[in-house]
Order: structure tokens, then sequence, then C-alpha cells
């Protein structure tokens, strides 16, 4: 009985030192959330954030990022209508397709 004690409390060791490596070695960007709304009028700063990339990211990236920040929150598949439509925003002005007019909300 003793060894299944030993061998359960090692197994349960190796999980934990597996899951805080993993931990440790997640991007810093998903450690911590951004504290505060959405600006009045879209910054590149603030495009960039809402999409994951730097401001000077070049055009195919960023539609690579768009693409996979849309399939996470696009409103058919339970998405929310906003955060689509700032995604979509934020697209447009670091690809230089904007007119200014901001969000249809």
């Amino acid at each position: 009985m003793a060894t299944f004690a030993v061998a359960a409390t090692a197994y349960a060791g190796r999980y934990g030192i597996k899951a805080w490596q993993a931990f440790k070695a997640r991007p810093p960007n998903l450690r911590r959330f951004y504290d505060g709304g959405f600006q009045p009028v879209m910054t590149r700063r603030e495009a960039a954030q809402i999409l994951g990339v730097r401001e000077r990211t070049p055009s195919d990236k960023v539609r690579e990022a768009h693409r996979r920040v849309m399939v996470a929150n696009h409103p058919d598949a339970g998405g929310s209508h906003y955060l689509a439509s700032k995604i979509n925003e934020a697209k447009d002005l670091l690809l230089g397709k904007t007119k200014g007019g901001g969000s249809a909300f």
C-alpha cells in the first residue's frame, strides 16, 4: 500500500511540474487582459492590440491575425456583433482601408 502512495505522489508531482512549465511558457499577451474599454476613435495602437499584432505588421500577417480573432468571436458562432465590428475596424485601419467613420455601434 505504501508503494502505491509513493507512486501516486510522484505522478501528481510530475503532473504539477509539467503544468507549471506549460503555464510559464505561455506568451505574455495571454497572461493579462487589457484594463479598459475601446477608445472613441480607434488608433493604430488599439487596432494592433485587438488583433494581437504589432503596429507595423505586414498586411498578410494582419489578415491572418484577423481571421484567427474573428473565428473566436464571430456572431454566427455565438460571438458579439459589437466585437466583430471592432475586429473588422481594426483590420481595415491597419490595412489602410478605413474611411474614418468608426464602427457601426
